[in-house]
């Protein structure tokens, strides 16, 4: 089962401030219909962007699907995570 990995935050004044995303990794489980479904569901993004996503995490490996403050990042992921695809909240400039 997948789970969703947190970076540690690193400067407590700025906690959820700024921009953060969530990358999903790519997996031999999950169908690419199955993820395409579950990034529209979750990021309210369109079919073409979702199928763009899913091509880039199994061509590279990893793909970033959404960019936010920390909180919608970390519930995205929730949900992504629970078909079984890894995905991992992070700030977007590290």
């Amino acid at each position: 089962m997948s789970h969703t990995v947190l970076q540690p935050e690193l400067n407590d004044t700025e906690g959820a401030l700024g921009r953060w995303m969530v990358t999903i990794f790519n997996n031999d489980h999950n169908s690419q219909d199955e993820v395409i479904h579950t990034l529209i569901l979750a990021t309210q993004c369109a079919r073409q962007e979702a199928e763009i996503e899913v091509w880039e995490a199994e061509a590279y490996g990893r793909a970033p699907v959404h960019f936010d403050a920390r909180e919608r990042c970390e519930e995205i992921a929730s949900i992504i995570s629970k078909i079984g695809v890894r995905t991992e909240v992070s700030r977007e400039w590290e």
